[in-house]
């Protein structure tokens, strides 16, 4: 009989020596910066290992089903047949990118902004932030509050696939949305579990959430932006919504720049230049730059995200969630194993026992549409309204 492999042990020098090497670097950031000592685990189920605790999160992270299913969500041309639009997939390694850049020259924790953006976004659902409309108002119609892809987000991580992420991550990636209205912003340290859950639950119940609790989840947070702002402005010239970007208000190009490239630029060169991460601790931009990014937003609100082309399919869809909604709860209500429901998500092994003992039904379904990629999402909808065809004979 063969032996079984048994797990390597790392070599106590060399878990010291890396220790060591990481005590060092850690040593060379900012005063306000988090370091590998600050964090804390829910559970800790694992020693650590020569990973930092956050590098470590960020590899869990990734290692989800949850990270796996970015390839096939939209960031905001849903329906749209183009190969070289911004998917989410994409997004979060932007996201990940620009945060790594400022946090590097800030001197704060690269490998904690490095998780935080990655799993930023995984709570977002098909059809973009539309489609968080649609399920939000089910959600309400079903009793279950309402739906917000932030909260999402921690719910995968924390309940659904159960990675005992640190803290600091789980609240980097629970603040980093509502960007629109920042300007300057502040850490707001926590002092527990408890005061992290009801901060998840806040969120849950409409409230706008607080700060995040660390530099490094502030910087996310405005890497958010930098990311998508000036990426949904050559997307949208890619697919036609818009035509030459000097149709961008002067005030924003102006001060912004036209290209992509430039309002990245010059987006993560006032934050540096406006930020203080040695004394007072915050992440800010300039008045200036807050203006044109202002009016830019609005520009892109009217001309892209509310454009009657992109929107004009949107009842369309949400019938598709109102009829996918009810045929997954009419599933479980009749105990059908068979259903995609059970087989894709209930039974799959790796949903948390702990989450399915407490989710109610109305609770799983909406954790398993919001899920779903949006091609995955299309066609269990055409198996609720598109009569099945038996070729040749039925088996």
């Amino acid at each position: 009989m063969k032996k079984p492999v048994q797990k390597r042990v790392p070599d106590p020098g060399l878990t010291s020596a890396v220790s060591a090497l990481t005590g060092k670097r850690e040593a060379l950031l900012s005063p306000l910066a988090t370091t590998s000592a600050d964090a804390v685990r829910r559970y800790r189920r694992v020693p650590e290992d020569i990973r930092t605790p956050y590098s470590r999160d960020a590899d869990r992270i990734i290692h989800t089903r949850a990270f796996t299913r970015y390839i096939d969500k939209t960031q905001v041309f849903y329906l749209v047949e183009n190969d070289h639009i911004t998917h989410r997939v994409i997004h979060v390694q932007l996201v990940s990118k620009i945060a790594r850049t400022i946090g590097r020259c800030l001197r704060l924790n690269e490998d904690l902004i490095e998780a935080i953006a990655l799993g930023h976004d995984i709570g977002h659902i098909p059809y973009g932030h539309f489609g968080e409309t649609c399920l939000s108002a089910l959600c309400g119609q079903y009793g279950i509050g309402k739906f917000s892809h932030n909260v999402q987000s921690v719910r995968f991580l924390d309940q659904i696939e159960d990675c005992d992420l640190t803290m600091q991550v789980l609240d980097g990636i629970l603040c980093h949305n509502g960007e629109g209205d920042d300007v300057r912003i502040t850490a707001e340290p926590l002092e527990s579990w408890a005061a992290f859950d009801k901060k998840v639950q806040d969120n849950a119940d409409g409230h706008r959430s607080r700060s995040p609790m660390t530099l490094e989840g502030c910087v996310v947070k405005f890497a958010d932006t930098i990311a998508y702002i000036g990426r949904d402005l050559q997307d949208a010239r890619d697919v036609g919504l818009i035509g030459d970007l000097l149709q961008i208000p002067e005030q924003s190009r102006e001060v912004l720049g036209s290209t992509n490239r430039e309002i990245i630029n010059t987006l993560i060169y006032d934050l540096l230049e406006n930020s203080d991460t040695e004394d007072e601790g915050y992440i800010s931009y300039s008045h200036d730059v807050e203006k044109a990014l202002i009016t830019l937003r609005s520009f892109s609100r009217k001309h892209i995200y509310d454009n009657p082309i992109l929107t004009s399919e949107r009842a369309k869809i949400e019938r598709m969630y109102a009829t996918l909604f009810a045929t997954c709860l009419e599933a479980l209500e009749r105990m059908d194993t068979s259903a995609k429901i059970s087989t894709d998500f209930i039974a799959t092994g790796w949903t948390s026992p702990r989450y399915l003992e407490t989710a109610t039904p109305a609770e799983l379904v909406r954790d398993f549409i919001a899920g779903m990629t949006d091609r995955y999402f299309a066609k269990r909808y055409e198996e609720c309204v598109i009569p099945r065809r038996i070729e040749g004979k039925f088996r």
